[in-house]
């Protein structure tokens, strides 16, 4: 016997966003973990760079170099000299004048080298008036001084067998880095479109005209750093000479570049580099105050440097707080050591672009970005607070008296006078907090 089957289809819709529980919670929680997700992203992106760091830094030295030589060898293509043989150009073009300041360093060095005998009498004559000094002032004798200077000596001595180790290894490292900079360049200006198509199809997706435009952006903001880093050298290393040479310091041109190539370290650079022709002003000088005027007029020009040059020649392209950016050095130099120092702004840069680019990671863009000039008004902390409707205004619910004075010397054209004070024109009144029903309205 047969019997009959009915099947029997049942569409069942279940929809869940017309709870309001669920319309609170699903986008905080979204928003939650695309948070955590990215920061451990961002955690784990440290990690492989300090583990992989011998390979990594010449790389990002090489991607810095490349995207600096990127606007030569666009112009060494226009010429039709072709794309690889325009590359290796603008590489050479690099390399020659990298090699240039080396020499110009290596040679000044020597040069002040021949003097070293004349240099180390003044130096042992400053040491002795400073040990009478300390004698006079202190009952300090010199026994005591050179016993100490011996003792420091011997726990210098200790070390050396480190410091040759990590000083064969940093040369090996140099060396090494020497090669494969120029290597990582050419390849990266080489194939840089190549590189570009890998970004569209590793975030596909994502829209790929937003890829595209991070990318640009990623370029505008380090190439204007980089630019505007070498003119900001070259402007103080102008600056520091003219310095020198108006107090009569030998070797002024030596002494003011070196000190400009230290801008690679942020925010110390110049200071460090008026050390050296301080110290070299104490030796050849008749007076210690040339020493104070080196180091009072370098920091003349890091003021100068760092309040109106820099900002107006990198402009607000690079955007950086000086409080991130002092984070980010720290974080750089525990990372990488001086490479990390130098990288460190760079790469805040990009990765302000990249999180401003991330909706789940725009607050800490904005976080590493400088403030507007509406945080720092004396009452921004009111305007906040009313910007995102957390408190308002008090209404004036009372009248305004107004006097009125009526002087009538003429009777054809009497003059009024009016006199009234707004209640409301306080910015220290208490604030409210703002309630519902003031929402709706």
């Amino acid at each position: 016997m047969q019997y009959p089957c009915y099947i029997v289809n049942w569409n069942v819709k279940i929809t869940l966003n017309d709870h309001p529980m669920m319309e609170n919670q699903s986008p905080k929680k979204s928003y939650s973990l695309d948070l955590a997700a990215s920061l451990l992203a961002l955690v784990l992106i440290l990690a492989l760079m300090y583990m992989a760091q011998s390979v990594l830094l010449p790389l990002l030295f090489a991607t810095l170099i490349s995207i600096s030589l990127f606007p030569l060898a666009r112009f060494f293509e226009r010429l039709r000299l072709g794309k690889a043989f325009s590359s290796l150009l603008a590489v050479m073009v690099a390399i020659c004048i990298i090699s240039a300041i080396i020499w110009f360093i290596v040679h000044q060095s020597i040069i002040i080298g021949k003097d070293a005998t004349a240099i180390t009498d003044k130096v042992l004559s400053v040491l002795e008036s400073g040990q009478q000094w300390l004698y006079e002032k202190f009952g300090i004798g010199k026994n005591q001084v050179m016993d100490k200077l011996r003792e420091q000596g011997n726990q210098s001595l200790e070390n050396v067998a480190g410091v040759i180790t990590s000083t064969f290894g940093s040369i090996g490292n140099m060396l090494a880095s020497a090669i494969l900079v120029p290597l990582y360049s050419f390849f990266m200006l080489y194939y840089r479109d190549f590189f570009r198509e890998f970004f569209f199809k590793a975030f596909k997706s994502a829209p790929q005209r937003k890829v595209n435009e991070v990318l640009n952006k990623i370029y505008e903001v380090v190439q204007s750093y980089l630019v505007g880093l070498v003119t900001v050298m070259g402007i103080v290393a102008i600056l520091n000479t003219i310095g020198l040479m108006i107090m009569g310091i030998d070797y002024a041109w030596f002494f003011g570049t070196l000190a400009s190539l230290l801008m690679l370290l942020p925010y110390i650079g110049i200071a460090i580099g008026s050390i050296l022709p301080a110290l070299f002003a104490l030796a050849v000088k008749d007076s210690a105050w040339y020493a104070v005027g080196v180091i009072a007029w370098f920091q003349v020009v890091q003021f100068l440097e760092g309040n109106i040059i820099t900002p107006n020649i990198v402009g607000s392209k690079v955007s950086i707080n000086p409080l991130m950016a002092i984070i980010g050095i720290f974080l750089g130099g525990m990372l990488f050591g001086l490479a990390g120092l130098i990288l460190a702004l760079p790469l805040i840069a990009t990765l302000k672009v990249i999180f401003d680019a991330i909706p789940s990671m725009e607050a800490f863009g904005f976080l590493i970005g400088e403030p507007e000039k509406e945080h720092l008004k004396r009452n921004s902390t009111q305007e906040l607070l009313m910007k995102w409707g957390i408190v308002r205004l008090p209404r004036n619910k009372k009248k305004i008296e107004i006097d009125i004075n009526t002087q009538t010397e003429d009777p054809t054209q009497p003059e009024t006078k009016v006199t009234y004070k707004e209640i409301n024109e306080s910015e220290e009144l208490p604030l409210e907090e703002s309630s519902e029903d003031d929402k709706k309205e």
